[in-house]
């Protein structure tokens, strides 16, 4: 029993180590880490069991991957946004 728990923890921990290697951006890599943590903690309250713990891991970790590649992607689109030419400091004020 207690070897059945190991290798399920080894395997959740390699599923995790996975999907963020995969992940481009910072807030990627961030939102799949905090995502699977978070998925896998709400997992274990709601079934209280080693499946549930690991199907709540794994949804969160797509989810919080899909919503940190968001951010990445407007960040990026943000960054390269062109400014008319006659702008004072066309990067000094509040970024939203």
């Amino acid at each position: 029993m207690m070897k059945t728990r190991i290798w399920m923890a080894a395997a959740a921990a390699t599923t995790v180590m996975a999907m963020a290697g995969c992940a481009s951006g910072p807030n990627q890599n961030l939102g799949t880490g905090v995502g699977a943590l978070g998925g896998a903690a709400v997992g274990h309250a709601i079934g209280g069991n080693t499946a549930s713990t690991l199907g709540g891991a794994a949804i969160g970790g797509v989810i919080g991957n899909q919503v940190g590649r968001s951010v990445d992607e407007r960040n990026y689109y943000e960054s390269q946004r062109v400014y008319p030419p006659n702008t004072y400091y066309p990067r000094n004020g509040p970024t939203y």
